[in-house]
This record gives structure tokens, sequence and C-alpha cells, in this order.
């Protein structure tokens, strides 16, 4: 399972002209979920995400984590992230878990997110065209995949 987390002072994502989450600062975490993921990779990726700290402190350091913040998250599904590149001109998606392995892994790791504390967690919608509209605020964008935490 891979995550792109974009540090955002607001967030918003669209489908049809119609905004379905959206959120103030915080994170925007794009989630890739790839075939042979489980729930303990959602479990572990949204566990290390809620105390990521990507967030400046008094002395501008960054020390402080969604949790000890109290800011949100938005959850965007985007299968491009399983992309393989390796060969040719077209990116493969043969890694990219389907829709009825995905959905669930999608939704747990919100869950995860939640029950780890973080008070708002918006979300897209699975499988539609989306548009996102954010201020990167740092910019600040990390990557992290599950198969790489401890």
């Amino acid at each position: 399972m891979k995550a792109v987390i974009q540090r955002v002072s607001k967030c918003s994502v669209r489908v049809d002209e119609r905004i379905v989450g959206s959120i103030g600062e915080g994170f925007m975490i794009l989630l890739g979920v790839e075939d042979g993921d489980e729930y303990i990779d959602a479990e572990k990726l949204a566990s290390k995400i809620a105390v990521l700290r990507l967030f400046s402190d008094e002395n501008d350091k960054m020390n402080l984590s969604l949790l000890d913040t109290d800011r949100e998250a938005l959850v965007v599904s985007q299968f491009t992230l399983c992309a393989d590149c390796r060969k040719g001109r077209r990116p493969n998606f043969i890694s990219a878990a389907p829709p009825s392995k995905a959905i669930p892994l999608y939704e747990y790791f919100c869950k995860v997110l939640k029950d780890k504390g973080v008070r708002k967690v918006e979300t897209g919608e699975f499988g539609a065209d989306m548009k996102v509209e954010l201020v990167n605020d740092g910019p600040v964008t990390v990557v992290i995949n599950s198969h790489e935490l401890a």
C-alpha cells in the first residue's frame, strides 16, 4: 500500500462539480492499494501517518503530527500510484488491487485514521473521476510504502 502525503492549508475533492470531501489544515493523502496488500498494511500505514511529524512547532521544526495539532485528513483513492513504468512509455497497473479488494482496504485505512484520533477524515469517491484542489503548505510532500515500515 502506497501513500503520498501532502501537508495542506486546505483541500477539497469534486465529483461532477459537487464537493464530496474537504478539509482545512492537515494532510491530503493519495492512497494506492496494491494486489497483495492486507488489512495489516492499512493499519500500519494509517498508524504511521497519524503520528508523522510534519507540522512545525514553536521553533519552526517539523515536530508535530496530525494528532498533536488536531488537524484533518482527506484520503483519495489513487490506483495510478501502483504504476509500473519500467518498460515502454505506457505505465501498466497490473499490481493495483481490483476494486473488490481495494475498497474494503481503503475504507479500513480511513477507519484506522479516525480510530487513532484524527479529528476529521474526509474521502473522495472511489473509482470516480475526481478533481482535487489543494494548497500545499511548504510545500511538504512525503511518500510512504507500507511494505517498508517496521
